[in-house]
């Protein structure tokens, strides 16, 4: 008799197995240099996949500015930024993460100073800086950039916290 939910496909009729997608983290931290553009813009994301199911935070080894170029390119994917306070990583008044993600070298050293005695996983995800483009091209070519910024960012988070299947950009 065939248990419920068994099948008589033959092995090689059966679906391909998905990957495993890895669990959502409780909280995850996104850090980069001024906490203005790149930071932002991935907790931003991240908070508009997963929604209340994970903590999210961003900061900055500095804090800069707002940055518009950053809020319009958000913008045009319907996720505001508008709101965003940059700050540092030393404001930061909690942190037990369970991920920190850093964007620049400069990030990923201050994150590994501030973690040695704490069990967190630190991640280094190269991302280009878009504000070096300020200065150095007309309006759509800086946007341009920073599009390649946020559209990198989002496959990024969505392939390491198992949204595949979610939206695009």
């Amino acid at each position: 008799m065939a248990q419920e939910g068994a099948t008589d496909l033959p092995a090689q009729d059966l679906p391909a197995e998905q990957p495993p997608t890895r669990d959502l983290p409780a909280a995850v931290l996104f850090a980069c240099t001024m906490n203005s553009v790149r930071s932002p813009m991935a907790a931003a994301i991240l908070r508009h996949l997963a929604g209340r199911r994970s903590y999210v935070e961003s900061a900055g080894v500095r804090a800069g500015g707002s940055d518009h170029f950053a809020e319009t390119v958000m913008d045009e994917i319907g996720i505001s930024i508008s709101d965003h306070k940059p700050h540092t990583l030393r404001d930061l008044h909690d942190t037990s993460f369970d991920v920190i993600v850093t964007l620049s070298p400069e990030a990923h050293h201050q994150a590994l100073e501030l973690t040695r005695t704490m069990a967190v996983e630190v991640e280094y995800w190269a991302t280009f800086d878009a504000t070096m483009m300020v200065g150095h091209g007309s309006r759509e070519q800086i946007l341009q950039a920073y599009r390649g910024v946020r559209d990198q960012l989002f496959q990024r988070i969505k392939r390491r916290f198992g949204f595949e299947g979610g939206p695009t950009v």
